[in-house]
């Protein structure tokens, strides 16, 4: 894994008023404190507002959703209880507009398509499988996604979530024979150098929850070539 944030100069802010943050999450970084042990992102962002308010004690901060480890991208978290709850609804009442970038090496059969699985995790291994039809404790899954260039080896796709499962871009794209670059867990032949896999939470849009502001925020790329590659 890429080594956990240390100091707060390493977070990279995208936009932040009185009531949210949204940073830029690294390929390695955990949202939140987890069995590992390692430093989640959360402390870092604490740390960030602690320093630059001058905020002595403990800083409050709430973690809205999260991004699995290996992945990059948008992070939002909530500066204020107020802006906690009502950010959560938006997520509940799907009012939040989420867009990724994936690299692929197999181009799908369809330019375009709407995926339909359900997905069935298993705790022992951290992983969900994607089934055509519904089976005991599944979930059912639906995304949305499109080509939008293709590279020497690989494919980028845009995605978008209409259901929040567990692993479920990783998952679906990989039961359509398009495993994401870097995945070794969802079928791809080599991990990236970094431990990453190539799916990046690129965008996100949505009514500020309490200056009820439209924001449209984008997260840089990760600094590699095939990502370089990918705004050329």
């Amino acid at each position: 894994m890429s080594k956990v944030l240390s100091n707060a100069t390493n977070l990279q802010v995208l936009y932040e008023d009185n009531h949210i943050i949204v940073v830029n999450k690294r390929a390695g970084d955990i949202v939140q404190g987890d069995k590992t042990g390692d430093k989640p992102l959360s402390d870092v962002v604490k740390k960030y507002i602690a320093i630059k308010y001058n905020k002595p004690g403990n800083v409050y901060l709430g973690t809205v959703h999260r991004l699995d480890r290996p992945t990059t991208g948008l992070v939002i978290f909530s500066k204020t209880s107020k802006a906690l709850p009502r950010l959560n609804k938006l997520f509940v009442s799907k009012d939040i507009a989420k867009t990724y970038w994936a690299l692929v090496k197999n181009k799908p059969k369809k330019e375009a398509d709407t995926l339909i699985h359900y997905l069935k995790k298993n705790p022992k291994n951290n992983k969900s499988t994607a089934h055509i039809k519904e089976v005991p404790d599944s979930k059912k899954a639906i995304l949305h996604y499109k080509t939008l260039k293709a590279l020497d080896n690989y494919y980028l796709l845009e995605v978008n979530l209409e259901t929040g499962r567990h692993h479920q871009i990783r998952s679906q794209l990989s039961s359509i024979g398009s495993p994401i670059k870097g995945d070794l867990k969802y079928g791809f032949d080599r991990s990236n150098k970094d431990a990453s896999i190539s799916l990046h939470a690129r965008s996100i849009a949505f009514t500020h929850p309490v200056s009820n502001k439209d924001l449209n925020i984008e997260a840089p790329l990760p600094n590699d070539p095939v990502w370089n590659a990918c705004l050329d």
